[in-house]
């Protein structure tokens, strides 16, 4: 099954709803940046909680979403966008603490139990929208779920999770969020505070087989939702040699002959993708033209 994303209003449009599938991602976030297993748990689940953030917004809106715990993992950053797409990295992909006593990964270790995690999101204002909260627990759910009562007055619960079996390959990968509305009655909160008490981890219904709409109709009873829309979604990066120019043109002419007289050319590597972009001495004095010419 393909990674994606639901939407959905539950409740008579009290509750706002998203589950979403994300092994696809979440794998090949981990084979871009050869991730140990629990720093793939860590990328993984600050990816899925993203993802589902990014789907919260409209048109070209964008977020990022900065995770800066004491932790040797740390820090993490996601961007994501409105279209279902998502990027990541992990400042130390290779990193694995000792599990936790009961044998679950130690997502917290990795990622640190202090810090702060915040949200900046491109809303096509002047400004951007910047919130942070420090973090709670490291575990990364529990950290969103603070940062959305927090930071946007919007009371949710968050779970998100990944499933890392044998050679490091992410099984299951997936999560949800549930968002209490105003008008909300105190009925449907202890209903749904019901539910989740008794729901297993979310990557497990995943694995098990659920759909996102299903995990919603098992959190929230099939004739309480009302799916709204589904979304592909996936790990991508809009980085290119065009737009590694640009920055390279940025630079400046004295950097950029240094780059040719020194270096020979130049190697650039993304961050969020780990693609790598070689520039021939020839490619670099095409630049260097390019800025004296706008002098």
């Amino acid at each position: 099954m393909k990674d994606y994303l639901v939407k959905a209003l539950a409740y008579e449009g009290t509750v706002r709803a998203y589950a979403i599938q994300s092994t696809e991602m979440v794998r090949e976030a981990a084979r871009r940046h050869d991730t140990w297993r629990t720093v793939t748990a860590a990328l993984g689940r600050a990816l899925t909680a993203g993802t589902m953030m990014g789907a919260m917004l409209k048109g070209e809106e964008k977020l990022t979403v900065k995770i800066e715990g004491t932790g040797p993992a740390s820090p993490i950053i996601i961007d994501a966008n409105a279209k279902g797409e998502a990027r990541g990295y992990v400042s130390n992909p290779h990193v694995d603490p000792d599990r936790k006593p009961s044998g679950k990964l130690n997502v917290s270790a990795a990622v640190g139990e202090q810090g702060s995690l915040s949200v900046v999101k491109d809303l096509g204002m002047k400004e951007n929208f910047t919130g942070s909260v420090p973090l709670i627990s490291g575990e990364l759910a529990e950290d969103f779920t603070y940062y959305f009562a927090s930071s946007e007055q919007t009371p949710s619960s968050v779970a998100l999770g990944v499933i890392v079996g044998k050679d490091d390959l992410v099984l299951s990968a997936g999560g949800f969020i549930l968002q209490m509305m105003p008008g909300v009655k105190e009925k449907t909160i202890d209903e749904i505070e019901a539910r989740l008490k008794e729901v297993p981890p979310v990557s497990q219904l995943i694995e098990d087989g659920l759909s996102p709409e299903e995990i919603l109709y098992f959190l929230l009873g099939e004739k309480n939702v009302k799916i709204l829309e589904n979304i592909p979604v996936a790990f991508q990066c809009h980085c290119s040699k065009e737009r590694i120019a640009q920055a390279i043109l940025g630079l400046g002419e004295d950097e950029v002959k240094g780059m040719i007289a020194e270096d020979k050319g130049a190697v650039t590597e993304c961050h969020f993708c780990n693609e790598t972009y070689t520039f021939t001495e020839e490619e670099l004095q095409v630049i260097l033209d390019e800025i004296i010419e706008r002098k």
